[in-house]
């Protein structure tokens, strides 16, 4: 079953690029840019990765982006991430960016996403994979913030192909960001939110029904509203569920409690993803297997879950027919 994972040609829809700064290229880009970091050795940071709720996460997270400063270092932490995830099979992935993080630093918003860009072009031409760049609003932030960020992203357009929210879903819900999401969507931007991970079922109603989204990111406290079950059942409203991230944040108390192939069973349109692999012990592959052990998934559950991310992609009708029918012949060969 592990090679039959490591052999699937896997699509990734949530994963936040700056989650990928593995404690080795901290420690490089520190050393580059003469940051200081309050950690004495690489033990010392993976040590740190013991979290008790999403914020503690994100005290460290937003910490470990403070030696992101040059376009070369938002090119060599994107480029590493499509390194890795090459070696995994994957052939789409749609990547966060958060540059409110960095402009906060007084990074300026073109460093960031020209380095980010170069990387996606340069993994297209040299390893084959196809990606696309969603910009996420920082939701600790007010929406003023949110709208100046589109002003910043807006001689970049071409470059995104749309807007997200993340950060602490406690007490901020979707709906304070309602003006800045009509806005995006104005500008042509398609839309997703981070929705029922820590927050409730009633987070992922306002992200569909007023911030018009196209896909939920998390979203497992779905399950706690039958009636949006029903919703995103008949509706195949996508889920990011990302399972080593909800345990390493305590959403579920261990993987075997996880509620992804309930859902699945359910016929919502779920799939896997590693979110910030660096700081939640592993990529997509190591989603994939930890998964499938845990909840006993079958093969024709992998499939469903890998067809799922193929058919929740920003791509076109001919994209993904393209990468359903490889999934498919490779189904067929090894199943």
């Amino acid at each position: 079953m592990v090679d039959f994972i490591r052999g699937l040609p896997k699509v990734e829809l949530h994963l936040h690029i700056e989650g990928t700064l593995e404690p080795e290229l901290m420690f490089e880009l520190a050393r580059r840019n003469k940051v200081e970091i309050p950690f004495e050795s690489i033990e010392a940071v993976r040590k740190a990765y013991n979290f008790s709720s999403l914020q503690t996460f994100l005290d460290i997270y937003y910490r470990g982006t403070n030696v992101l400063q040059t376009e070369q270092d938002f090119y060599d932490l994107t480029w590493a991430y499509f390194s890795r995830i090459h070696s995994q099979n994957v052939r789409h992935t749609e990547l966060f960016f958060d540059p409110q993080t960095h402009m906060d630093q007084g990074i300026l918003f073109d460093t960031v996403i020209k380095g980010i860009h170069q990387a996606q072009e340069d993994a297209l031409s040299r390893l084959g994979i196809s990606s696309l760049l969603i910009m996420c609003f920082l939701r600790h932030l007010s929406p003023e913030a949110g709208m100046q960020l589109l002003d910043k992203a807006l001689p970049y357009k071409d470059w995104i192909i749309g807007t997200g929210l993340d950060s602490s879903e406690k007490n901020r819900p979707p709906s304070l960001f309602e003006k800045v999401f009509e806005k995006a969507l104005d500008q042509g931007y398609l839309t997703v939110a981070h929705a029922g991970e820590e927050g409730p079922a009633d987070y992922v109603w306002e992200a569909l029904e007023l911030l018009k989204v196209r896909r939920i990111d998390h979203g497992v406290r779905s399950m706690d509203d039958p009636k949006l079950i029903d919703y995103l059942v008949e509706n195949q409203v996508p889920l990011t569920v990302c399972p080593l991230s909800n345990v390493k944040l305590r959403v579920f108390s261990r993987l075997g409690d996880h509620n992804l192939k309930q859902m699945l069973d359910r016929g919502v349109c779920v799939t896997i993803n590693s979110d910030d692999p660096a700081y939640f012990g592993g990529y997509i592959n190591e989603n994939f297997i930890a998964t499938q052990q845990e909840l006993d998934l079958t093969k024709a559950d992998l499939y469903n879950l890998d067809g799922n991310a193929i058919s929740a992609a920003f791509l076109d009708k001919e994209k993904k027919q393209t990468l359903k029918k490889e999934l498919d012949e490779y189904y067929l060969k090894n199943s």
